[in-house]
């Protein structure tokens, strides 16, 4: 597929076939992917905790209450993998500290944006345009701030990682683009494009 369709086609699933599988082997060339992204000063501040099964059913109990799923969980749950996207604001506050970078601390100060999570971000989206190259569907979702140390302590992820998102990969449910029933429409190339100046539509 070229990179252009996979873009263009590219949607957020919330709807899994339950009895559709995704081979390990399918799941590792996505992270083969993830790890060509870009990252400040080739940090690789990212890492990729892939769960299945039994670990998926501990992912959801860490991650939600007990009673009826709503329908967003019934759909989402069904995904037969799930991959924490982690980030590691040290291995970037490390490396700009090195005699070939700006900075003689590890201040946190000096970034604008955490980066490492920037960079994390641009994995899963690599995760994400690749699963649409192996026709499967995928999302990309957060876990609440209130669950973050539940997940930590089920799959013994370190403290000093940050938990960017989830990408749930699988075969769709339906091939009904989300955007069919989008109650907020896609905003207009001319809306969000600037030139020379914020509010400038001509080039």
């Amino acid at each position: 597929m070229e990179l252009r369709d996979a873009v263009l086609q590219r949607r957020m699933v919330r709807r899994f076939d339950p009895e559709q599988d995704v081979p390990p082997e399918t799941v590792l060339r996505l992270l083969e992917l993830a790890v060509r992204a870009p990252s400040a000063g080739f940090s690789q501040g990212w890492d990729f905790v892939v769960l299945r099964g039994d670990e998926r059913e501990a992912f959801w109990a860490a991650t939600t209450d007990d009673g009826i799923p709503d329908s967003w969980l019934r759909g989402v749950s069904a995904a037969p993998v799930l991959i924490v996207c982690c980030s590691d604001k040290n291995s970037y506050l490390r490396r700009y500290a090195r005699d070939d970078k700006p900075w003689k601390d590890e201040s946190e100060e000096h970034w604008p944006v955490p980066y490492w999570d920037v960079d994390t971000g641009m994995a899963a989206m690599l995760m994400l345009l690749g699963a649409v190259d192996e026709d499967l569907g995928g999302l990309f979702f957060g876990v609440p701030v209130e669950r973050l140390d539940a997940v930590r302590e089920a799959f013994d992820i370190p403290a000093d990682r940050g938990i960017v998102g989830v990408v749930a990969i699988g075969h769709p449910a339906e091939s009904k683009p989300s955007g069919s029933t989008r109650a907020v429409r896609r905003r207009d190339f001319g809306e969000v494009t600037h030139y020379g100046r914020f509010g400038s539509a001509t080039h």
